[in-house]
């Protein structure tokens, strides 16, 4: 049973990494956006506890899966249940090509124009990942990898993943 947490940067290839992984090992799918936000605007996270909650009920109802995010909090949570995690720890500037990059993602975005309309937030705030100090930064997320003692990987360049997993 392959129990796998995705982690890095928004715009390292989470999403991409985790999809093909589904596809392949026939894993569950679980992209922490979805459950990490109260609906409306503007973003509001919604309270751990409740995504806690809805992280257990996914674990609980699949045997294999792939959980990815930049919520090394919620990850946290999950950690002890995983069989080995990937870092995807690229460079700030190929996580912003990557961002401009992205086709819609219609499970967070109501169009492609919507999407196109937060993009400069977006880069602003892939832009700050090594100097922020907050759950989704690459020091919480370097500590998460720290921490885990079973399988990880940390990755630099998205060309190499299929590789190195």
């Amino acid at each position: 049973m392959k129990k796998i947490i995705i982690f890095g940067n928004s715009g390292s290839g989470k999403s991409t990494l985790a999809k093909s992984l589904c596809e392949t090992e026939q894993l569950a799918h679980l992209d922490l956006d979805t459950i990490a936000w109260l609906p409306g605007m503007p973003p509001q996270r919604k309270p751990l506890a409740d995504s806690q909650v809805e992280i257990e009920a996914f674990v609980a109802s699949h045997s294999s899966w792939v959980i990815e995010g930049c919520y090394s909090d919620l990850l946290e949570m999950v950690l002890p249940e995983a069989s080995e995690i990937i870092f995807l720890n690229l460079p700030v500037a190929l996580c912003i090509e990557n961002a401009k990059a992205r086709p819609w993602e219609p499970h967070k975005y109501e169009s492609k124009e919507a999407q196109d309309a937060n993009l400069d937030m977006l880069i602003s705030w892939i832009a700050d990942y090594e100097t922020r100090q907050d759950t989704f930064s690459q020091a919480a997320h370097q500590a998460l990898f720290d921490l885990y003692q079973g399988r990880k990987v940390m990755l630099s360049k998205n060309e190499k993943i299929n590789e190195q997993i």
